[in-house]
């Protein structure tokens, strides 16, 4: 291995994300249980996401607008005011959720820095990341933070150029095999994979991966042993 940059997903990777975005969801269930089922809300509001990720990304801005649009199309156009301010409210109180670190991140963390350019490679809203970093307190041990649109091949390379590094110079740590995994090793990079106990239907992939640059840990510190 020759690697100069570790890269490091945020959301469930760093810090606490995927439990308060499901805290979200059952808070809008309960909003609308006179309409449908748990189970129906639940499929059409993912259904109203998956639709509009590409015209609104991913974070909790996009999501609020995913959560006034499932419940307009459930309530066939009925949606009284109020119930639309309390899907405005929580919102909000998803974006004022405590930033959680993982046990463990710090650690690693202060492990690494010096001997690896360290970086954040993380998707969703620009002000929602930038503000869960400088909450999270972990902004000192990065040397560059990339937050994108999507996490795809070209980001990827995008990323590489801006640290003009070869792919197998990188390596990225993340809990997503779909965003974290597979694109890194689709351009030659390293990859690690850090399990999380949640994770969002969309990031979810039905096959394993076998490839000589992969690795699963249990646990971030891990990566420590692995590198």
């Amino acid at each position: 291995m020759s690697i100069k940059v570790v890269a490091f997903d945020a959301d469930d990777t760093l810090w606490v994300n995927e439990p308060y975005f499901r805290k979200t969801e059952e808070a809008f269930c309960r909003l609308l249980e006179g309409y449908l089922s748990l189970h129906d809300l639940e499929r059409e509001l993912m259904r109203t996401e998956l639709d509009n990720l590409p015209l609104y990304g991913y974070g909790v801005k996009g999501f609020t607008l995913f959560m006034v649009e499932a419940a307009i199309r459930i309530t066939s156009g009925t949606l009284s005011v109020e119930i639309i301010d309390k899907i405005l409210d929580l919102g909000k109180s998803l974006l004022n959720e405590p930033i959680e670190l993982l046990g463990g991140v710090e650690d690693v963390l202060e492990s690494l820095q010096g001997k690896y350019r360290l970086v954040v490679a993380t998707k969703g809203d620009l002000l929602d990341q930038e503000r869960k970093l400088r909450k999270s307190g972990l902004s000192k041990y990065f040397h560059h933070i990339e937050i994108m649109s999507e996490k795809d091949d070209a980001n990827y390379l995008k990323l590489i150029r801006h640290l003009d590094i070869q792919p197998e110079e990188l390596l990225m740590v993340g809990n997503s095999l779909k965003s974290d995994i597979l694109p890194v090793l689709n351009i030659g990079g390293w990859a690690i994979h850090v399990p999380y106990h949640i994770t969002w239907a969309h990031e979810q992939i039905n096959h394993t991966i076998e490839h000589e640059k992969f690795n699963t840990v249990e646990h971030i510190s891990e990566i420590l042993t692995a590198l």
